[in-house]
């Protein structure tokens, strides 16, 4: 038995491939928005650090009604490092939408979610998107999906996916490329056609809570598919959490979802994504049973961390000028706050109370979580990433990950020498029209910092990505930074007359005029080693005219570096400095004494 007035479809893409966008599309196709003025912007998209890196983070529900059939829409994250997001998503979905960019094929992301669909046995629609972009090449866009389903070990049914061609941004798909449709039916008709209905399983109420909101009225909302059973309003129940505990519960209110919101009902049934208000104490994973013969789900896999951080709180001299929670409690309360709804992170507290080893999935999911708190008002300190070590079979194992760069033919010399300086072996390299193709296994160590350089030989040409592979044994030394820094010895403005003095010493990270501290790293070295200098000291005035003009400066404007860069740069000695309004590059120690007074220790041990 299956419920034929419901689909559950997820959409699969890599980041920038016009997910959000068909999603839009969809929305508006279905009268929902046929009359919003502000039909230009991104409605899926709504949290401003989406808006601004042009990327999903969070997976969002939508509903629309066509053809008397409702279709649930989730949106999943396009990148590996929010595998915990894509995790749950999948567990809600009946089958996935896979959007490829018609020039670029499938990429990375998109092959890592992929693997995870295809696992789980779900049925994929193909969504060729942006074929009226120049040089595209949809056929080949296509052998290239069959061919990477079929090294994901795809089954029959799922290779015998069906084709929708289109552009998502001026509202069209159709079964040609070459002929472009009026408007977005004819996925829709695929949609109700290929993803099959949601099973309708006998037996008492199951639910698996796969995602949460939270209600000011009601406290927090437990969100997930009904696969078993039906739930009513005021029904009593058992959530069954995690570690084997059981707690007896009501389900005060129930709401469906209704186009971007939710509407209030009594009763949801099997195959239906619902949200249940007055369960307490729940964690994503929990499952919600009957109260008399109480059954758990399976729990939901999630793929472990590769990467931990030091957060710690603001010591320099700037601490609470520009932030308005600065405490480790405030911190750590935000931290664990967090660890409710971020399946992939980890929180451990250290020996020192004010420090907390922060474990991640990846520099991206580590930099989101930080640019939120400090939009959120907090002021932190954060210490340098480092890979995860096990040991298995009594020798170390490191995280490798696949890493796909798209480079200039004539730069892709250096990018692979760049690599390669990483312990990165070469596994594919081929032509993608004027660009060349290069795949790599490369040691997450050697990703660090390494964007950076890429981008510097290719003048910001080459387009990188990579995802996690497996833990394999350590593959040797990983070269670090090579320059030093310019480290401040006082503190006060910059001025510009110290600053050109200091021009041919390295790069500056700050402009004249920019207020500084003792133990603030303000530029880069161009040698090894820490360059210590005074850049506040004003040029002396006497009453004596010079006999020529006074030489003019030429500095060039300071590197700005974005959070992540910035996480990339230091060094195991140094913290980035992180407040609502700035981020700023500092020494642990911000004296020169405590810093050889820490070097001498360091050797001693």
């Amino acid at each position: 038995m299956r419920n034929q007035n419901i689909r559950n479809i997820a959409i699969i893409a890599h980041v920038d491939h016009g997910k959000t966008t068909l999603v839009d599309k969809i929305l508006h196709q279905c009268s929902l928005f046929r009359d919003n003025q502000q039909t230009g912007e991104l409605i899926l998209d709504n949290n401003d650090l989406e808006r601004e890196r042009g990327i999903t983070i969070l997976a969002k529900n939508v509903s629309v009604e066509y053809k008397d059939i409702k279709i649930n829409i989730i949106d999943t994250p396009g990148h590996a490092d929010f595998g915990g997001e894509v995790e749950r998503v999948l567990n809600m979905a009946d089958g996935v939408l896979l959007l490829v960019d018609a020039f670029e094929g499938p990429m990375p992301q998109t092959r890592y979610v992929l693997s995870k669909a295809i696992g789980l046995g779900k049925k994929p629609i193909l969504v060729i998107n942006k074929v009226d972009k120049e040089n595209c090449r949809p056929e080949e866009v296509h052998e290239n999906v069959f061919d990477l389903m079929f090294h994901l070990g795809a089954n029959e049914n799922q290779l015998n996916f069906p084709t929708v061609y289109g552009s998502a941004k001026r509202g069209w798909m159709g079964a040609d490329w070459k002929h472009p449709a009026e408007d977005v039916t004819f996925l829709l008709d695929e949609i109700i056609g290929h993803i099959p209905a949601p099973e309708i399983a006998e037996g008492t109420v199951q639910m698996q809570i796969t995602s949460l909101d939270y209600s000011s009225y009601l406290g927090r909302v437990a969100i997930g598919r009904i696969t078993r059973g039906s739930i009513t309003s005021g029904q009593q129940v058992m959530l069954m959490k995690r570690d084997g505990t059981r707690v007896k519960s009501k389900v005060k209110e129930l709401y469906i979802f209704s186009g971007l919101g939710k509407l209030k009902v009594d009763k949801v049934n099997c195959g239906d994504i619902c949200a249940i208000m007055g369960v307490e104490g729940f964690d994503i994973g929990d499952t919600i049973a009957d109260i008399e013969n109480p059954e758990a789900m399976a729990p939901i896999h999630i793929d472990e961390p590769t990467m931990s951080m030091i957060f710690t709180t603001n010591t320099s001299p700037f601490f609470g000028k520009e932030g308005k929670h600065v405490t480790s409690q405030k911190i750590r309360e935000r931290l664990y706050k967090e660890l409710e709804k971020n399946l992939a992170l980890r929180v451990e507290d250290t020996e020192a109370p004010e420090k907390f080893n922060v474990f991640g999935r990846g520099i991206l999911h580590l930099s989101v979580l930080i640019e939120t708190m400090r939009r959120e008002g907090y002021e932190l300190s954060i210490g340098n990433p480092r890979v995860l070590i096990k040991e298995i079979d009594g020798q170390k194992h490191e995280p490798i990950e696949v890493l796909t760069i798209d480079a200039p033919e004539g730069v892709a010399g250096k990018c692979i020498e760049l690599i390669t300086q990483r312990r990165g072996d070469m596994l594919i390299m081929e032509p993608k029209g004027d660009m060349m193709h290069i795949e790599f296994e490369i040691p997450s160590r050697g990703l660090i910092g390494l964007r950076t350089q890429i981008l510097n030989v290719s003048a910001g040409e080459a387009v990188m990505a990579h995802r996690f592979k497996e833990y394999q044994p350590m593959r040797g030394d990983v070269p670090g930074r090579i320059n030093g820094t310019i480290l401040a010895n006082a503190p006060g403005r910059a001025t510009e007359y110290s600053m050109d003095k200091l021009a041919d010493r390295g790069k500056f990270f700050i402009a004249p005029g920019a207020e500084i501290y003792e133990g603030q790293i303000i530029g880069e070295y161009t040698k090894n080693g820490d360059l210590v200098v005074n850049v506040v000291q004003a040029k002396q005035l006497t009453n004596f005219r010079a006999a020529g003009t006074d030489d003019k400066s030429n500095l060039p404007p300071p590197i700005k570096m974005s959070l992540e860069e910035a996480m990339e740069y230091i060094q195991e000695d140094e913290y980035v400095e992180v407040t609502p309004l700035s981020i700023r590059l500092r020494k642990v120690y911000l004296t020169e004494n405590d810093r050889k007074r820490y070097a001498n220790k360091a050797l001693v041990m």
